[in-house]
C-alpha cells in the first residue's frame, strides 16, 4: 500500500504530458493464470491509441496494479495514485469484491472502466462496464442446455464472494423459467485445492448438470478433480467464466462435456478477431499467453476509456457521464456501443474441445 508521507518514486509522480490509467489485473492467486494475458492486451491497446494521438493531446500510460489482493488494499492503492495526480482513469480485470471497494473511493473523481464479467446491478456513477452480466450470458445458456441436453438439475459450484453468490441467486430464477431447479449449492474460499467433498454432494444430488462460478486456478483444479472422480460422464458443466489459458491448464483429458458462454472466444473466425490475433502475435509473439475473453477485455477496457474521454473532450467525471451515451468503439468484438454503463454486446455458447472451444451459436443478438 502507498503511503502519502512518504516520498513518491520518480516513476510515481504526475506528468501533465501523460494520461496515468490504473490497471488494475490479478498478479497471483487464483486469478493469476490469466493476468499475464489481461497486461500484455491492455498494453497493446494503449499502443494503438497513442499511434492514434494519444488522449485530449496526451500519452496514455498504464500504471500497474496488482488487483488480486485484499480488496480494501487495492481500493487504497488506487486512491492513492488517484490523490497524487498520477492516474486519471482506471480499468481492469478484477473481482468483484475489489470493484465494490474502489468504486465508492475513486468513480466520483475519474472515469473507471470494469472488464470483468460480473453479477449486475452496478450503478454508481462514473462506473462503465465492459463484459456479460447473468442476465444475458448465463440465462440463455440455461435455457438452451435445458431444451438441448436436457438439464433439470443443477449444482451451483462457487467461490465464496459477491460474483458466485448473486450470480447462483439468478440461477435459480433459470432453472425454474425452464423447468428445472438448483438441486444443490456449494461455496468454497479463493485457493481451494480438494474438492472431494463438494463431489461427493454433487454425486448425490443426482444432478445431471454444474454450474461452475470458480475463478481462474480454482476451476482448472475442479475440473482435474471433476473428471477424475468420474462425474464428467454424468453431468455436463457449465462455466462463465473460463477462458484459454484455463482450458489449456484442465488438460483435455478434464474437458469433456464443459460448456463456456462469453462475448469472446479466440476461435471466432471473423475479420475483427482475425486482425486482433494477428496484432497481438505480431507484438508478442508465438509463446504468448493464449487469447481469450478475459485478457480480450483488459483491450477494451482500454479503448473504451480512452473513447469516454474522447467523446467528452474533459476529465471531468460528470461531463464523461453526460456524454457516454453516444459514446462507441470498435475491438475484437467490431463496433460496439454503451448503454445505462454497459456495453451491448454479442454473446455466445461454446463447448470444450480438447484445449480449444467450438462456438456452438450466439446466445443473445445484439439489441
Amino acid at each position: 500500500m502507498f503511503r502519502h508521507d512518504l516520498p513518491a518514486p520518480e516513476w510515481f509522480t504526475a506528468d501533465d504530458s501523460v494520461l496515468g490509467v490504473a490497471l488494475v489485473f490479478p498478479l497471483q492467486g487464483p486469478a493469476g493464470i490469466f493476468g499475464p494475458a489481461c497486461e500484455l492486451c491492455a498494453r497493446l491497446a494503449a499502443e494503438e491509441v497513442n499511434r492514434d494521438g494519444g488522449v485530449l493531446g496526451r500519452e496514455l500510460r498504464l500504471v500497474p496494479v496488482d488487483g488480486s489482493g485484499p480488496p480494501h488494499e487495492v481500493a487504497a492503492q488506487v486512491e492513492a495514485l488517484v490523490d497524487l495526480g498520477v492516474v486519471q482513469g482506471v480499468t481492469g480485470w478484477h473481482i468483484s469484491s475489489v470493484r465494490q471497494a474502489l468504486a465508492p473511493r475513486i468513480a466520483h473523481r475519474v472515469p473507471y472502466v470494469y472488464t470483468a464479467l460480473y453479477e449486475g446491478g452496478e450503478d454508481t456513477a462514473g462506473v462503465f462496464l465492459t463484459s456479460e452480466t447473468p442476465r444475458d450470458q448465463l440465462r440463455p445458456a440455461m435455457d438452451l442446455l435445458a431444451h438441448e441436453r436436457g438439464v433439470r438439475r443443477w449444482f451451483v459450484v462457487g467461490n465464496d464472494y459477491v460474483w458466485p453468490r448473486h450470480t447462483a441467486r439468478s440461477a435459480r430464477v433459470y432453472a425454474r423459467a425452464s423447468g428445472g431447479r438448483v438441486a444443490g449449492e456449494a461455496y468454497l474460499p479463493l485457493g481451494t485445492h480438494d474438492f472431494e467433498p463438494v463431489l461427493r454432494r454433487i454425486e448425490r444430488s443426482d444432478a445431471d448438470a454444474v454450474l461452475m462460478l470458480l475463478v481462474g486456478s480454482d476451476a482448472v483444479r475442479f475440473n482435474r478433480a471433476f473428471a477424475a472422480y468420474g462425474l464428467h460422464a454424468r453431468c455436463l458443466r457449465l462455466s462463465t467464466l473460463m477462458d484459454e489459458n484455463m482450458l489449456m491448464a484442465s488438460g483435455s483429458s478434464a474437458t469433456e462435456d464443459l460448456y463456456s458462454t462469453a462475448g469472446f472466444f479466440a476461435s471466432l473466425a471473423n475479420r475483427d478477431t482475425l486482425d486482433f490475433h494477428g496484432q497481438y502475435a505480431a507484438r508478442y509473439g508465438v509463446e504468448a499467453p493464449a487469447l481469450g475473453s478475459l485478457g480480450e477485455s483488459c483491450y477494451e477496457g482500454v479503448l473504451l476509456l480512452a473513447a469516454l474521454l474522447k467523446r467528452a473532450g474533459t476529465l471531468d467525471v460528470a461531463a464523461i457521464g453526460a456524454a457516454a451515451g453516444a459514446v462507441s468503439y470498435e475491438g475484437p468484438r467490431g463496433l460496439l456501443h454503451l448503454r445505462d454503463a454497459h456495453v451491448r454486446q454479442r454473446i455466445y455458447l461454446a463447448r470444450a474441445d480438447g484445449l480449444d472451444f467450438d462456438v456452438l451459436t450466439e446466445l443473445t443478438a445484439r439489441p
